[in-house]
């Protein structure tokens, strides 16, 4: 496409900072950097239409962990790498709150439970006889014993009569969240341009030539933060993985409140708006579901009804409103990336799924690079 004298002088010359991605951390990355350099010239390129990957598409949970995944980290990371996970979330959550304010994310405090299926008797035996010991460890982050045992007073079937609940995690609303995220931008003179897409870029001299599906323009630093598709620009270890959820039709006097998890945090759901929002499944089929391309499958959309009418809402009638997926970025260690690749180009991605939580704190240690 060729761009005329306008289009270039207006939003495609002088650049100082070019943000690859419109996400939570790229959105915030933008804030961060117009606060330190509020003459700064800054430009977001989104590919899609609305921000992609997992930042419009997850669950809306503001959570630092459920029991068992904290266990489950023990398993791979020395206690204090699982405190230092647990402390960027938490972090990571205030700042959020902190820079938008709790009406412009819906934030509510209502507890994070995790339940455990009957088959999973073993696994709840060993949380329940860590509850004392995981509070201990993460007393220097909350301040308090937030793990605690609760009934199951929402009429789940198939499962344990008991709940772990957190009683720090919250919920959001992932859309005001994003519409509020995006007005602060606009807000400071910072240009998105979406349908834009970073096929590549080349560091020339003390700029980076970046190399769109429209256009080609110069930078002076360029800073990635694509995420679950970071694989397609960067050689950095990040895999892709697909995320599947649905959402009912408003269910009259939906008694269900607060976020839960069960099955080591593959499965998740929460009330919102009267509804039921339910996703995972991903370890059914993870090979299927490491893949940044969007869409459902049968195995995995079957799974999810299946447990939601057996166990979630056993016996209330719904229906399916909307199904979607998101693709997160994982690895094999749940550091994220944040650092300096070249003179010029920088990165913040892998996120773990924990966009909501750490998106804030990695997006302003991202910024503080440059």
């Amino acid at each position: 496409m060729k761009l005329s004298y306008w289009e270039y002088k207006t939003w495609l010359s002088n650049i100082d900072y070019t943000i690859v991605g419109s996400g939570i951390v790229g959105l915030n990355s933008a804030l961060f950097l117009k606060a330190r350099f509020p003459n700064a010239k800054i430009l977001i390129l989104e590919k899609g239409v609305l921000p992609q990957g997992a930042s419009t598409k997850n669950a809306g949970f503001s959570c630092f962990g459920s029991i068992s995944e904290v266990l489950m980290d023990l398993e791979t990371h020395s206690e204090e790498e699982v405190v230092e996970l647990v402390t960027k979330r938490f972090k990571g959550i205030q700042l959020l709150r902190d820079t938008l304010g709790d009406a412009n994310i819906g934030f509510q405090k209502l507890g994070g439970n995790e339940l455990f299926l009957k088959k999973h008797k073993a696994l709840f035996e060993k949380c329940a006889a860590s509850i004392s010991r995981t509070n201990k460890m993460l007393m220097p982050v909350f301040g308090k014993a937030v793990f605690k045992l609760t009934p199951n007073t929402f009429g789940f079937e198939g499962s344990n009569q008991q709940l772990i609940t957190h009683s720090e995690e919250g919920q959001i609303d992932t859309g005001l969240m994003m519409d509020s995220m995006l007005t602060a931008v606009r807000n400071r003179g910072i240009t998105i341009l979406n349908s834009v897409e970073v096929q590549g870029f080349e560091e020339v001299g003390d700029n980076v030539a970046v190399k769109t599906n429209h256009f080609e323009f110069k930078t002076n630093k360029l800073l990635i933060a694509t995420n679950g598709f970071a694989s397609r620009l960067l050689n950095e270890k990040v895999k892709p993985a697909r995320a599947q959820v649905l959402i009912t039709k408003p269910i009259q006097n939906l008694a269900i409140k607060g976020t839960f998890h069960f099955d080591e945090g593959y499965y998740y759901f929460r009330n919102i708006d009267g509804r039921i929002l339910f996703g995972g499944g991903r370890n059914l089929a993870f090979e299927t579901e490491e893949t940044d391309s969007f869409g459902q499958t049968k195995r995995i959309q079957n799974e999810l009804e299946e447990l939601l009418q057996r166990v979630i809402l056993p016996n209330t009638p719904f229906e399916i409103e909307r199904r979607w997926s998101g693709i997160m970025g994982i690895g094999d260690q749940k550091k994220p990336i944040v650092k300096q690749l070249s003179n010029h180009v920088y990165c913040g991605v892998r996120l773990g799924g924990m966009g909501i939580a750490i998106g804030s704190s990695v997006s302003k240690e991202l910024a503080n690079l440059v």
